[in-house]
């Protein structure tokens, strides 16, 4: 997928938007055991939307990236109140490179994100079943690239394989949308020269 011609930027801050959008549900299964499900649902079916024409097709709707751009807003204007969020994106995207460079992992991700896309438009992202399929693909692909993801939360709700399941699922959803931002020419650089213009883009998306 290429970035609109007219405001790549615009796309790319979407793409941003569902990787904190993924990320802030991973932290709340973490704390809480629990996910707000419309959030996690549009980041776990941007997972199985792989041929979509556009960004906001990829998420359903921009409208349905809102806490995520809500998110996004306040980091690029300093008012983050969750310190975890931008060290695990940083590790998401770290993760990203080493996962797009290894062409043998991805073709397999891509193999069983396929073998389990109609159960997930039958029965939805959220799931048991899928979030499992896709919580055991994260396990015995992604988790094994270094430097690992490391997730913080309750030990009460980490020592159980649902909720485990779950975070990791939503970890696969957050790698997507980073997958998408680079896919976009979105980059590092982007929040070092170009944080102003994302900050009109993301302000703009939310109207």
């Amino acid at each position: 997928m290429s970035p609109s011609p007219d405001n790549p930027m615009s796309d790319r801050v979407l793409a941003l938007a569902g990787l904190v959008q993924a990320l802030s549900q991973v932290r709340r299964i973490a704390d809480t055991g629990q996910a707000n499900t419309d959030a996690l649902a549009t980041v776990l079916d941007s997972v199985f939307r792989i041929d979509a024409e556009s960004p906001a097709e990829v998420y359903g709707s921009r409208r349905a990236l809102m806490p995520g751009l809500a998110l996004l807003r306040d980091y690029l204007e300093g008012r983050n109140t969750d310190p975890q969020l931008p060290r695990l994106a940083m590790a998401v995207m770290q993760l990203e490179r080493k996962f797009v460079r290894d062409e043998d992992m991805a073709r397999q991700v891509s193999r069983s994100i396929l073998a389990n896309r109609d159960r997930a438009l039958a029965d939805g992202s959220t799931h048991p079943d899928v979030m499992g399929a896709l919580g055991t693909l994260y396990a015995e692909t992604l988790s094994h690239l270094r430097p690992r993801v490391l997730v913080q939360g309750n030990p009460h709700y980490l020592g159980q394989p649902s909720v485990v399941a779950e975070v990791r699922a939503a970890l696969l959803a957050a790698v997507r949308s980073a997958v998408l931002w680079r896919q976009l020419g979105g980059s590092l650089m982007d929040f070092l020269l170009a944080k102003g213009r994302m900050r009109d883009a993301v302000h703009q998306a939310l109207r």
